[in-house]
């Protein structure tokens, strides 16, 4: 894992925020549910980019369209890639963006990113917001785990064996960002689910 501390200044963080807010605007933010047990997520999330991940009594899949409006995914913003390409210094272009919105009470158990078949390829973390409680385990839902304080403006790089392992998020400090209005933070983790 690599984390970027403070890799997005202020104005950046700003007009990153407003790009998103407008891709939302085109794909709302809905509430996932799990699988087997139909409970919904404590997070809202939304997707761009030509695949969106999506978590409802079907399983968990990618796919290229809203499930509540049908319309096709808005594409990932350019300042979004040239974070990626930046952030990873890969060549290809990531498939997904996911985007989720973590209220003061929302949180994360701990899984793996494991729909994609492009298993190597590493992932993007943008944080937009409250400071979230970060947790990075190892290769095995048993593996010992540790704590990171992820704040607005951080990246962090799950690539080489992280891209594998587990995480999750703890829980939110409101009130840690005045970023959003409404408080609360935006994540968005970018993936690509296909070999490149």
């Amino acid at each position: 894992m690599r984390l970027l501390p403070g890799h997005l200044t202020l104005d950046r963080q700003r007009g990153l925020l407003a790009e998103i807010r407008q891709v939302v605007a085109r794909a709302p933010l809905f509430s996932p549910v799990m699988p087997r047990s139909g409970s919904p997520y404590s997070v809202r999330m939304s997707n761009c980019g030509p695949q969106g991940w999506l978590s409802d009594r079907g399983g968990y899949r990618y796919t290229p369209a809203h499930p509540l409006t049908g319309e096709a995914w808005p594409a990932i913003p350019a300042s979004v890639l040239e974070l990626w390409h930046a952030a990873t210094g890969v060549a290809y272009p990531p498939e997904a963006c996911l985007i989720n919105y973590y209220g003061p009470e929302a949180r994360l158990g701990l899984h793996r990113d494991e729909d994609e078949a492009a298993r190597e390829a590493p992932i993007l973390s943008i944080s937009l917001g409250d400071t979230a409680l970060f947790r990075l385990g190892g290769p095995a839902r048993k593996s010992p785990t540790r704590s990171v304080r992820l704040s607005s403006g951080d990246l962090v790089v799950l690539e080489g064996p992280s891209r594998n392992w587990f995480h999750g998020v703890d829980r939110i400090l409101p009130g840690t960002s005045t970023l959003l209005p409404e408080g609360g933070r935006f994540n968005l983790t970018l993936r690509r689910v296909t070999q490149p």
